[in-house]
């Protein structure tokens, strides 16, 4: 882990997600941390008895969903307990979405799903779910999970609820399928939506180019 995020400090990325699913990686995440101190966002099992100390071990934020959106719907004495303990600042909410099963013709609203996205909650992803919670946190992770890891494209009406109605910082992630999609995201999203990717990239087993990826930032930095 600590390779890549020497990997994003040379390139000049910040905001890197490192991501831990389930046990056993506590180590690995802290010294990807240790690496890029600053850099990088964690998220994975982080609540009230934890998030501080990740903060200190060099997270710039802390990614949360399920701590927060729990039993099915938001939990606000959590969300307040967060935010007075590390400040909205620091945090970032997870909204990862997906459509329920029984929707037949794929338009109906997405819901917040929670524990590896198995779990569905009552949350909508809307606009006025995302001007009530954009009040409690920097900036929103929203994976598509219908499309995630499948490089299959981008859930392209989901991107555009995005840019219309986020009024903070929005991160999207799920089915980038080359570096078009790139283009895609910032005209869907109107220039206020990022994308961030992860096993499309050649350096984790996918086929878009990391040095691609990286050069396109950097011209959009400089424009």
């Amino acid at each position: 882990a600590s390779s890549y995020a020497e990997m994003y400090l040379r390139d000049e990325l910040t905001g890197g997600h490192v991501i831990m699913l389930g046990p056993g990686n506590t180590d690995a995440a802290k010294s990807a941390l240790a690496a890029y101190p600053g850099g990088l966002q964690v998220g994975g099992g982080i609540t009230t008895a934890n998030a501080k100390e990740w903060l200190d071990a060099g997270a710039s934020h802390v990614i949360v969903t399920s701590y927060v959106f729990h039993n099915g719907q938001i939990d606000l004495k959590r969300l307040h307990s967060l935010v007075d303990l590390i400040g909205k600042e620091r945090l970032v909410l997870d909204l990862s979405c997906r459509r329920k099963p029984d929707d037949a013709d794929g338009t109906g609203p997405y819901y917040v799903v929670t524990d590896r996205w198995q779990n569905y909650t009552n949350v909508k992803v809307d606009a006025a779910t995302l001007s009530d919670l954009g009040r409690y946190c920097d900036e929103f992770l929203v994976h598509g999970v219908e499309n995630e890891g499948k490089r299959c494209g981008i859930l392209e009406d989901l991107v555009v609820l995005l840019g219309e109605h986020s009024p903070i910082p929005v991160t999207y992630a799920g089915g980038v399928r080359d570096i078009t999609d790139l283009d895609r995201v910032k005209t869907l999203g109107k220039g206020k939506v990022d994308l961030t990717i992860g096993s499309a990239l050649d350096c984790f087993g996918g086929s878009i180019c990391y040095d691609d990826v990286v050069a396109w930032h950097k011209k959009e930095q400089i424009e």
